[in-house]
């Protein structure tokens, strides 16, 4: 994964904060070479990195490091990446042709033609969906839903695998109705195929006095999804919940089994379940 600094939203609940809401000037950073890059893996691997990272030119490259430790794809995460989009395409197209996979997070604010450049060296999207009312935008994040859904439309339209987070803020984005009414949307314009995570709220940056979202509520979002038809839907931030894993939607067996990031099991094969050989969507080693 890999990162810079600040964003172009301004959410009040930013779980992310101490890196979207400054500048790179203002957060602890390395400058670091290759060399010091496959040093640092070691450090990564023991939980012992607590800084960001920024790799400057030298000899070698990041792809070529990711390729030698294992990894097999990069992401660009933790802020928004659409304001390192430069950087992000450059190293998307050059991770491509060394055989990489490429994917990123958004908040869905990028414009159309740069969207559509940085797809076409892009296998996975995960937009946030932060909530369904033009008001929760404009007066929680300071921006717009409509160019959100826009993008949505875009990224589900170019074959890129896409999947959607909505992070799940009591008093403010919680209301049932208006999560019925984004499942049918995700339903009616997008696919009912298209994965959507209910993610558990943390208080964070100014919205301390909030407390953590009920996991009543999560479950809540998880069962309207179901009944409008969502076949892939999740509950995230909550370790160990049933709704980490991932079901067929044909047959009900378990075909994922994770806790948290981490995947206990794999009953996918050739982008099938095993059990009763549905079409599963992703992206598959062996499909």
């Amino acid at each position: 994964c890999t990162g810079t600094a600040s964003c172009n939203n301004r959410c009040k609940f930013c779980q992310n904060w101490h890196l979207s809401q400054r500048s790179f000037e203002e957060i602890e950073h390395i400058d670091i070479t290759p060399k010091q890059t496959v040093e640092l893996a070691h450090q990564i691997g023991d939980h012992t990195l607590p800084r960001s990272v920024r790799v400057v030119g030298a000899s070698g490259s990041p792809w070529e490091l990711a390729r030698e430790f294992m990894c097999d794809a990069v992401s660009f995460t933790y802020n928004e990446p659409t304001v390192f989009y430069e950087h992000m395409f450059d190293v998307a197209r050059l991770a491509k042709q060394a055989g990489l996979g490429t994917l990123f997070h958004t908040n869905g604010s990028m414009n159309e033609e740069p969207l559509a450049a940085l797809l076409e060296y892009m296998d996975a999207v995960t937009v946030d969906l932060k909530a369904f009312t033009p008001k929760f935008y404009q007066e929680i994040s300071s921006s717009e839903l409509e160019p959100v859904l826009r993008t949505l439309q875009q990224i589900h339209q170019s074959g890129v695998h896409l999947e959607i987070v909505n992070l799940v803020v009591p008093t403010l984005n919680d209301d049932m109705d208006d999560i019925r009414r984004m499942c049918q949307w995700i339903r009616d314009t997008l696919s009912s195929e298209v994965p959507l995570h209910f993610t558990r709220f943390f208080p964070a940056y100014k919205l301390t006095s909030l407390p953590p979202t009920p996991l009543e509520t999560l479950e809540s979002a998880a069962q309207i999804a179901d009944e409008e038809g969502l076949q892939y839907v999740y509950i995230g931030n909550y370790p160990g919940h049933e709704r980490n894993n991932t079901f067929c939607p044909e047959c009900g067996e378990k075909i994922i089994g994770r806790v948290h990031f981490t995947v206990l099991s794999l009953d996918v094969v050739e982008g099938k379940c095993r059990f009763c050989g549905h079409k599963i969507p992703g992206l598959w080693r062996d499909a």
